[in-house]
Parts: C-alpha cells; structure tokens; sequence
C-alpha cells in the first residue's frame, strides 16, 4: 500500500509505504533519494501488524524503490509504476504529483 499526503505549503508529499509480506522477519526500504541505502522499516500495532515506514519526498517527481525480504529484493504491488533497472529487473515507482 502507498498512502500519499500533500501539504499545501511545501513541496514535499508524505508518503506512507506499506507491505505485509508472509513468513518474514525483516523488511528494509531503498529508493534513489537515499542513494539506495535500505532504511529498515518498523512493524506496526506492536509488532503483529504489516511493516511501514513514512517518507517525505520531493512533489512533482517520480521515486524509483525496492523493498528487501529479509535480503531479498522485491516490489511493490501497489507503485504507480515499474521502471527497468541496470540489474535486469524493474524497480517499483511513486508518483508524487497531485
């Protein structure tokens, strides 16, 4: 899931990612914006809910993405959408326009 929220005053749009991946420990988010650094993403409702994590982004860009599964690269089912990467696989998008 990709929850966006747009500020009137600022130029950057909130965005809530979030997965539940079954039978698995960690996940760890990447995009461009951090030069692809995973930011280990925190599970919700005590830790028996999905994993999620809350970015603020540039408005009016496109975000490429990955999640890691514990150590495994995945994407997102709802990105806006898919990019081809260097690596031989696509990379999941976030629109940040309104």
């Amino acid at each position: 899931m990709l929850k966006k929220r747009f500020f009137k005053s600022k130029d950057e749009v909130e965005v809530t990612f979030q997965v539940d991946p079954p039978d698995v420990e960690s996940v760890e988010w990447a995009a461009e914006v951090n030069g692809w650094d995973p930011v280990p993403m925190k599970r919700a409702k005590g830790g028996a809910g999905p994993f999620r994590l809350r970015v603020r982004l540039p408005k009016d860009d496109a975000v490429q993405f990955r999640y890691r599964f514990d150590g495994q690269w995945e994407n997102d089912e709802a990105a806006d959408d898919y990019w081809p990467n260097e690596h031989g696989s696509d990379n999941s998008v976030v629109l940040t326009d309104a």
